[in-house]
């Protein structure tokens, strides 16, 4: 294989250059690119703004272009760094190999996926996978249009769904993990890579539900409703709090975060490098912070 995936591992790249380097603000920088899912978007630009306060020539950017484009771009040899909300795909991977791009996939945090409703709605507390497949199921589209269709004891009133767009990892891995298929969601639902729009989207419409990364429930609670999810336990479990996504207990909406980084890039660019050291061992103090749940490396 032309890559490398080292999952759940502390990668070797603690090097003697990185060690007598780091401190040496006098370097001279190299441009690092990070691109990717809006989901750990906060933690990326947290970290780059730290090492830029540590190296103050260093040349960070970072957006949030999906994990989709993220991974379009970093495959294309565009990026150092790809974030992404799940894994890369078969086809992702191709790409990369047909231009020569290896990489090193480096688990950064853990997520759950929230469930929100509206502060109003008191009758959505727990759903089950299957009433989340019957809202949000292909065969859905178009059909499922009442709260009472998805449970006979629920309100008759119309169901307003919101949620990331197709190319997003969050779409992806809720899709896959509610319906049992990668590809296999309704399209009628008002789609927005913004989550704080999604958020708004549930606060403005007493029949709204969203799904979205926990930060985003974390900083609205005071005006959202976190829906409890029967795991295969048969117990209802919220995503927070947070120690029931380390537990994986909020299940099977809870999922690990990705930084994926440019190998030969990595070997070559000692800026690249340092900034990789950096990330792994600091990374966590923000990733509390936003609501991820962390992964300590130093």
């Amino acid at each position: 294989m032309k890559f490398s995936r080292w999952f759940y591992l502390i990668p070797l790249i603690v090097t003697g250059n990185l060690m007598t380097s780091c401190g040496n603000s006098g370097d001279k920088e190299q441009q690092i690119s990070i691109d990717g899912g809006a989901v750990g978007f906060s933690v990326s630009l947290a970290v780059a703004e730290e090492y830029q306060k540590l190296y103050p020539n260093a040349q960070v950017s970072v957006a949030a272009s999906g994990t989709g484009g993220g991974f379009s771009k970093f495959c294309a040899g565009n990026l150092e760094i790809a974030g992404a909300s799940r894994t890369i795909r078969d086809e992702e991977i191709k790409k990369c190999e047909e231009k020569g791009i290896e990489f090193i996939e480096l688990p950064m945090a853990l997520d759950g996926l929230a469930v929100v409703v509206n502060k109003e709605n008191n009758f959505a507390k727990c759903l089950t996978i299957q009433e989340l497949d019957t809202m949000w199921n292909s065969k859905s589209e178009g059909k499922i249009a009442s709260w009472k269709q998805i449970n006979p004891e629920f309100p008759d009133e119309k169901l307003l769904l919101f949620a990331p767009p197709s190319d997003t990892g969050t779409f992806d891995y809720f899709t896959q993990a509610i319906t049992g298929k990668r590809r296999n969601s309704r399209t009628d639902f008002t789609p927005s890579r913004n989550q704080n729009t999604l958020v708004q989207g549930v606060i403005g419409n007493k029949s709204g539900l969203a799904y979205l990364g926990i930060a985003f429930l974390l900083q609205n609670q005071d005006k959202l409703n976190a829906v409890g999810i029967e795991n295969a336990d048969g117990k209802c479990v919220k995503p927070v709090p947070l120690d029931n996504v380390l537990r994986n207990i909020y299940s099977p909406l809870s999922r690990p975060l990705f930084i994926y980084v440019n190998k030969k890039a990595l070997e070559t660019n000692p800026s690249l490098e340092r900034f990789v050291k950096f990330y792994l061992e600091n990374s966590w103090k923000w990733v509390d912070g936003v609501g991820y749940v962390a992964i300590r490396f130093s």
